[in-house]
């Protein structure tokens, strides 16, 4: 079986069934069906017993549907892995989620054995028959296997462990950029900015497909470029320092598993260990020509701001609009309302015109994210970053102004935490600097 031939039947035959399968799952089974469905076909159900009938039946009949699939897939891959000269015994990666989608690339892209005089037979390592010899080929090939490569990574991650930290921002980019370059500098010495590029373009691949597939928005691809670029860059020189060293064609192999086993590893044991989110503190203030009195009003319900001209509102991030209150004193129930929906902030301290303190119950998404499509929901958007309490201050002023302070404490479970500090309390701090303008311009505009 030639290379041609499998990666053509492997294609046209994953086409077929998808839609074969689309065709069942909407019109049989009035259920939708999308690409990840192969992965988790009902979703929220974490075991087989926990399955309704109705699931339990149209689970039955996909893998009823999908088992002529899987007989032509095993046996092509089986005579596939013949002809590469290659154990049989690899064919269970066809089973293997994610994997198996790396295992197919491969397996298209390995050239057929062509038997020779024993004399000629030398022995060649499997990766230098896959990799071309051209620095255009070998750049492409590094960065199209190490972006799907770093795309299953990040779904595992994301979808599965739904853990945002150092695996997926740190180790994961290190790595891409380390294995692209050292895929790219294998059959020849490439220089230094080359091996940069090919690293740095591996992570950018990455950044479209996340973004293609619906995984993520732009706004918080945007926000990792600062970390993930320079980390990528860097394993593309630690990539370009390994070429010149006489055991690459030998020990490239090695090097590219340890990689692979790096960032899933680093995943899960921050899964195992669970870090618990830091609290975190921000402090904005602003001075008002008006009494403490007159600002307090303001404070506790302020009525409709208007539609925001800051660009970090204007992309997506989720901006206050007005602020409700129902009761008074201790115990009342202010509603801040944003635009993906309203925090609810129980009243802790009433101390009129001084000051109002409030946990916060209920928190809406932090944004809304920049998509080619209608709505994605990634679960960053979904408790990790989450406000836990507010506070305004009125402080007299000598000119008989105030001097109005807001006050937030917040969590967030993405790491590095610092890093992801920055983006957060810039963030925050803009929400309270719309909130304390909108409250001058009404405290001063009441007085006149």
């Amino acid at each position: 079986m030639d290379r041609k031939t499998y990666a053509i039947i492997g294609v046209v035959g994953f086409a077929l069934k998808n839609h074969l399968d689309r065709l069942v799952a909407t019109f049989g089974f009035h259920r939708p069906w999308a690409l990840f469905n192969y992965w988790e076909p009902i979703p929220a159900v974490g075991r087989i017993t926990a399955l309704a009938r109705s699931q339990a039946v149209f689970l039955e009949t996909m893998v009823a549907l999908s088992l002529p699939f899987v007989w032509v897939g095993v046996v092509m891959t089986v005579k596939r892995l013949r002809s590469a000269e290659l154990p049989t015994g690899l064919a269970i990666l066809f089973f293997v989620p994610f994997v198996n989608l790396l295992f197919f690339l491969v397996l298209s892209l390995l050239p057929e054995h062509e038997p020779v005089a024993s004399s000629a037979r030398r022995a060649d390592p499997w990766l230098a028959r896959v990799i071309p010899d051209s620095a255009v080929g070998s750049g492409t090939l590094a960065i199209v296997l190490t972006g799907m490569v770093g795309l299953c990574f990040v779904f595992v991650g994301v979808r599965l462990l739904v853990n945002y930290g150092w695996g997926l921002f740190v180790a994961l980019p290190f790595t891409m950029g380390f294995a692209s370059a050292v895929i790219y500098s294998y059959r020849q010495p490439r220089s230094l900015p080359k091996c940069v590029s090919v690293a740095v373009l591996s992570v950018a691949i990455l950044g479209a497909g996340l973004l293609a597939i619906a995984v993520e928005g732009a706004i918080c691809l945007i926000m990792a470029i600062p970390i993930a670029v320079p980390l990528a860059a860097f394993g593309g020189m630690c990539g370009y320092l390994v070429q010149r060293h006489r055991w690459i064609e030998r020990g490239a192999p090695a090097l590219l598993c340890m990689l692979l086993g790096l960032n899933p590893g680093v995943g899960w044991l921050e899964y195992m260990i669970a870090p618990r989110p830091q609290t975190f503190l921000v402090r904005s203030s602003i001075d008002i020509n008006a009494a403490p009195e007159r600002v307090w009003k303001q404070v506790v319900a302020f009525t409709e701001i208007p539609p925001p001209t800051e660009w970090i509102f204007r992309a997506g991030v989720a901006y206050p609009i007005r602020a409700e209150i129902l009761g008074q004193g201790p115990g009342a129930e202010r509603h801040c309302v944003f635009s993906t929906g309203a925090f609810v902030e129980p009243i802790e301290i009433w101390d009129e015109p001084h000051r109002l303190k409030f946990s916060v119950t209920s928190n809406p998404a932090p944004m809304q994210e920049w998509t080619p499509y209608s709505r994605i929901d990634p679960p960053h958007l979904h408790g990790f970053l989450v406000s836990s309490g507010g506070q305004f201050s009125l402080t007299p002023l000598p000119s008989r102004g105030t001097r109005l302070e807001g006050t937030t404490w917040y969590r967030h479970g993405l790491w590095p935490a610092h890093y992801w500090r920055m983006w957060s309390d810039t963030i925050i701090h803009q929400i309270h600097m719309r909130v304390l303008r909108h409250i001058r311009d009404a405290a001063e505009a009441a007085g006149n």
